[in-house]
């Protein structure tokens, strides 16, 4: 007689927050993945908001889909400390996160498995791509603010600044041994995905990149303005200034860009509005850091500064 392999099991993670009309468009796009009969797949969505905004969309969705979706609540609110309780409860072969404000193609999670697959690696990461709500102004187009860097697939991804949580398949094997595999220091601020990956490739941990599993994410009207990107960079400084040390090298470096920036904006403000723009979110970039290291946190929460405004 054949013996029957039993199909891998991926565990699709999502951590959400007041987002429900995002979150019931992505549940709709997860019910539509292929698989090709190569593995099976289930849901867990883990609320941040203690009042559970999101439980209704979920349990109504839940009725209707064929796939298993299971609903916890992490009263406390640091998405460090929803992405550990997801983790916690996924148990299979392979978790796999996307965010709620994001949606997959239908294909996404067959291309990162098949992409696991053909490569000796502990987890695969693929592209999100901008979904803009509203036209955007010609300044964000031409100056791809809302754009990250793509790879062709294959690419093995050994930088830290080139991961993030929004669109990866992880071997579960790999949070076996991890308490807390997202430090909750960081909970309020954000760039715990970024420390999670780095200490991941500093252990010898192997990522690749699957430029055929795209994810988009939708950019709304508040993410279009000016005052979004610089609160985002002054908070970015303040998180990359808890790795460094008032007399450093690095702090000595971030001095010298702010004042070079600075000398150069009112330049580029004349001549191109695009160039202006990138060059003032380099400079509040290291001077985030640089306040921070003076003990003067100009922004000190993501869910306050960046995503209420």
């Amino acid at each position: 007689m054949f013996e029957v392999k039993e199909l891998a099991h991926i565990d699709v993670c999502i951590c959400t927050y007041k987002r429900t009309e995002l979150l019931k468009r992505l549940l709709l796009k997860l019910e539509v993945q292929e698989t090709e009969d190569q593995f099976d797949y289930s849901i867990i969505i883990v609320d941040n908001d203690r009042s559970e905004s999101g439980r209704q969309i979920v349990e109504t969705f839940s009725k209707k889909s064929k796939k298993s979706i299971k609903y916890y609540v992490e009263s406390e609110q640091n998405i460090a400390l929803a992405r550990n309780k997801a983790i916690e409860n996924a148990k299979g072969d392979f978790v796999a996160l996307i965010d709620d404000d994001e949606f997959p193609v239908s294909n996404w999670l067959l291309n990162l498995y098949k992409i696991y697959n053909n490569y000796e690696v502990n987890g695969v990461l693929g592209p999100v791509l901008p979904y803009f709500e509203g036209n955007p102004p010609g300044w964000i187009v031409r100056g791809k603010f809302c754009e990250r860097k793509s790879f062709p697939t294959g690419t093995i991804i050994n930088k830290s600044e080139h991961t993030r949580t929004g669109n990866v398949l992880i071997s579960n094997k790999l949070f076996s041994d991890l308490n807390q595999p997202f430090d909750p220091r960081y909970g309020k601020t954000g760039g715990e995905d970024v420390d999670f990956f780095n200490r991941m490739i500093l252990k010898k941990s192997i990522f690749v990149w699957c430029n055929e599993a795209e994810v988009y994410e939708a950019v709304p009207i508040y993410r279009m303005k000016r005052g979004y990107f610089i609160k985002r960079a002054l908070l970015r400084g303040v998180v990359n200034a808890e790795k460094v040390s008032f007399l450093s090298l690095n702090a000595l470096k971030s001095t010298m860009a702010i004042l070079l920036y600075t000398l150069v904006l009112p330049f580029f403000l004349l001549i191109r509005h695009d160039l202006f723009m990138k060059y003032l979110i380099r400079d509040c970039d290291h001077l985030g850091k640089i306040m921070a290291l003076f003990g003067l946190k100009l922004v000190v929460e993501r869910s306050v500064w960046i995503d209420k405004n």
